[in-house]
Formats: C-alpha cells, sequence, structure tokens
C-alpha cells in the first residue's frame, strides 16, 4: 500500500490496531490486516512494535492485550489483578482528607483511584480519562483534568497544553507510574509524549510516590520521567526484585512492599 510506511501513518495504523485489539482482547492477524486494510507481514511489523511498547502481547498468528488468557507466554508477565489492588491499598493511606494531589495514567494508578472514592475534601489533578471517570461519582473529590491531546493508547492526554495546563499548580504529592523503574535511571517510559506529560505532573508535587508491580521493577525503557534521586516513595509488589528495592532504598527511597491477598492464602 503506497505511503502506508511514512511515519504519520504507520502512527495513525498503529492506533487502530491497539483500538480493536483492546476492544476485543484478542485477535488473529488476518483479522486485524482485514480491518485495517493492510497486509498481514504490516501488521506483524506493527504489533512487534507495539510489543516493544509494552501495550499488546504477540501470539502464534494474532495479538492480544497484556494479562489476555491468549496472550505470548515469551513477554514477562505484568501486573495481575491481585497485585494491583495490594499496591493500591498500600499507597492509599498515604492520601488524606483535604489532600491536593495529582494522578498519572497506568493500572497501578487507576487502582488506587478506586480506593480513594471515599475521601473527603480531597482535589485530585490528573490527565487520566480514566482516573477521572472512577472519581466522578465521588461526593468529597473535586478532579481536575489537564488540557492536550488525547492518546488512546492510554486514554490520557498528552502534549504540550497538558503540559501547559500543569504550570503554576503544586500539590502535596504525586502518584505516577511507567513501563520501567530501576536505580540507575529512575523511572521510565518507552513514549516520549506520555513522558513529558509525566514530568510535569511530578514537578508539581512536594513528593514522587511511583506505583510500579514487580514487572515493571528492574525494567528500563527508552524515556527517563522521573530520576531516582526525585522519586520519595515506590510502592510495589511482593515479587519485586529484592535487589533493586535494596539499591533504591540505599538512595533515600522510602520502599513499600505490598502482599496480594493470594499469596496470604486469602
Amino acid at each position: 500500500m503506497a505511503g502506508e510506511d511514512k511515519p504519520v501513518f504507520a502512527a495513525r495504523r498503529r492506533e487502530r490496531i491497539l483500538e480493536l485489539v483492546r476492544a476485543n482482547g484478542a485477535m488473529a492477524l488476518r483479522d486485524i490486516a482485514d480491518q485495517v486494510r493492510v497486509s498481514e507481514v504490516t501488521v506483524r511489523r506493527d504489533v512487534r512494535t507495539l510489543e516493544a511498547e509494552g501495550l499488546i502481547d504477540r501470539r502464534r498468528g494474532g495479538a492480544a492485550l497484556p494479562g489476555h488468557p491468549l496472550a505470548g507466554k515469551g513477554r514477562r508477565a505484568g501486573g495481575t489483578a491481585p497485585e494491583l489492588s495490594a499496591i493500591a491499598r498500600k499507597a492509599a493511606p498515604l492520601v488524606s482528607d483535604d489532600d491536593a494531589i495529582v494522578l498519572g495514567p497506568g493500572e497501578a494508578v487507576e487502582a488506587l483511584a478506586a480506593e480513594l472514592t471515599g475521601r473527603r475534601g480531597l482535589t485530585v489533578v490528573t490527565n487520566s480519562l480514566r482516573v477521572a471517570q472512577t472519581l466522578a461519582a465521588a461526593p468529597g473529590v473535586e478532579v481536575v483534568m489537564t488540557g492536550g491531546t488525547l492518546r488512546g493508547s492510554v486514554l490520557a492526554l498528552v502534549g504540550g497544553a497538558a503540559e501547559q495546563s500543569l504550570e503554576g499548580l503544586r500539590v502535596r504529592r504525586a502518584f505516577v507510574s511507567g513501563q520501567g523503574v530501576t536505580a540507575e535511571r529512575g523511572l521510565s517510559t518507552p513514549n516520549a509524549a506520555v513522558a513529558g506529560v509525566d514530568r510535569a505532573l511530578a514537578a508539581c508535587a512536594e513528593e514522587v510516590i511511583v506505583l510500579a508491580d514487580h514487572s515493571r521493577v528492574g525494567a528500563d525503557t527508552m524515556v527517563q520521567t522521573v530520576a531516582p534521586e526525585h522519586i520519595a516513595h515506590l510502592v510495589t509488589d511482593s515479587h519485586a526484585d529484592p535487589e533493586v528495592l535494596m539499591t533504591l532504598e540505599d538512595m533515600g527511597t522510602t520502599v513499600y512492599v505490598a502482599v496480594p491477598d493470594v499469596d496470604r492464602g486469602e
């Protein structure tokens, strides 16, 4: 297909592939190719790119959302629902009534939002549509959305408008996630636009708190968002690499380890 590999067309095509996989959970490559109207070879190449960004998993002849039963087994598994819930419960006491905080995108932060619906006098600044939706009906929570351009793969607002809307704001704590956190580079994500807003969210706060399941601890991706010396707290699960956690603690980060209910035998 002429011109299909130009950057703008490739980006739009990958967004469409991600939308299809998100809607169906898993799809065969030939079905994706029919929907997007490109060759299976092109779809296979796009799926590899999306997998490298941590957005989908490859499987034989198809693609699936991470954690889906049909997802490929070659990629390291991400956080499960029990792990994310445990992380959220562990982080929730770090938010008080009458607080002002920022919440970024990501499954662990979204799980935290669900734990905060009973807070009173809480102001939450966010660029995440899922976080905003979770807190929309909470009577004691005021939600402030950033501006920006919607990035469909993470359902978050990004870009210059999002970053500018955060200028001049000051909150007590920022809760952010990402695709990797290491002692050497801190928090990182594979997408520059997402990283730009994550940095702006972190810059608003007196303290930065990273929520990361074990699959992200020790992982390093392309774009740094928060330097390790600026991570005040890390909340993770009991399957995280202890050497990475100890190194971060030695650097001054307070580490909280959440034990999922399934590991407690509950």
